[in-house]
This record gives C-alpha cells, sequence and structure tokens, in this order.
C-alpha cells in the first residue's frame, strides 16, 4: 500500500506522513511541486531518522506519477464525497492520494481516481490536517487488509 501526496504545502506534514509510512511499512509518493524546498530542515525533523526506513518517490507531475502506479487504484481522500472512507472496501495495493493542504486535487486529478472517500467528521469543520488524515486512512486500510505490521 502506498500513500501519494499531490503537491503538498507543508514541510512538516510530509514529515510526519513519512514517519507514519516508515512505522506501517507503506510507500510515499510525493508529485511535484511542492510548496517547500525538499531539504528544507523541518521534513527531516518532523520525520526524525524514520526517513531512513520509508520508501519515497518524488514525481515530477501528476501525470509521471501515474504512469508508476500500474494497475494499483487510486483512492482519493476528499470532503467532496458523501462515501465513508470506513465502509469503503481497500485492497492490499491500493494506493492512498491526498490533495494538497490549501486546495486538495484540480478535477482531472479527482477524475483520474478510480475511487473518492471521505473520512466523517462534523459538519461545522471543514477538514482535517493532511498527516491526521493520512493516519486515519492507512490505518484503516491496513486493519481491512489484513497487512498491519506485527
Amino acid at each position: 500500500m502506498r500513500i501519494a501526496l499531490f503537491e503538498p504545502e507543508i514541510a512538516g506534514n510530509v514529515g510526519a506522513v513519512l514517519r507514519l509510512c516508515a512505522c506501517f511499512g507503506a510507500a510515499v509518493d510525493l508529485i511535484e511541486p511542492m510548496g517547500f524546498l525538499w531539504d528544507d530542515r523541518r521534513v527531516r525533523r518532523a520525520a526524525m531518522d524514520y526517513i531512513d526506513h520509508v520508501s519515497v518517490t518524488r514525481h515530477a507531475s501528476f501525470e509521471a506519477f501515474k504512469a508508476t502506479i500500474g494497475p494499483a487504484r487510486l483512492v482519493l481522500f476528499t470532503t467532496k464525497t458523501d462515501q465513508s472512507a470506513y465502509g469503503f472496501s481497500y485492497r492490499p495495493d491500493d494506493v492512498l492520494i491526498f490533495g494538497k493542504e490549501s486546495a486538495g486535487v484540480p478535477a482531472q486529478v479527482s477524475d483520474a481516481c478510480q475511487a473518492r472517500v471521505r473520512i466523517p467528521m462534523r459538519a461545522e469543520v471543514r477538514s482535517m490536517n493532511l498527516a491526521t488524515s493520512a493516519a486515519l486512512a492507512l490505518g484503516e486500510a491496513l486493519r481491512q487488509t489484513g497487512t498491519l505490521p506485527g
């Protein structure tokens, strides 16, 4: 299972997702452009030494990323659907994709995804933090597929 971040803007969020994926054994795809320099010390600070335990692939564009995933299914996490992330059936080779913090993903990216799911939350709030959303999503997907580590 993989986590893909579409044009992430905040280094600390990317660092936290790298640490999350190191702990769960999931690869990370970063779809550029990013809103910070990759060598930004905040990424390393958030990921700490866990960055050495996660497979990270950077892609110059969504099209370049899409060309690498083969038959894997793209599951978009978005606030623009009614399908609950907890009522969805995940597969072990799914790629869980998250949009940029300020704007999500454009329509052409959403249209390229085979599924769109939403983490249920109170109507009074707009959205969760990217790293928190990734943690909830990856935990549920791994639980469902029986692929949680140790």
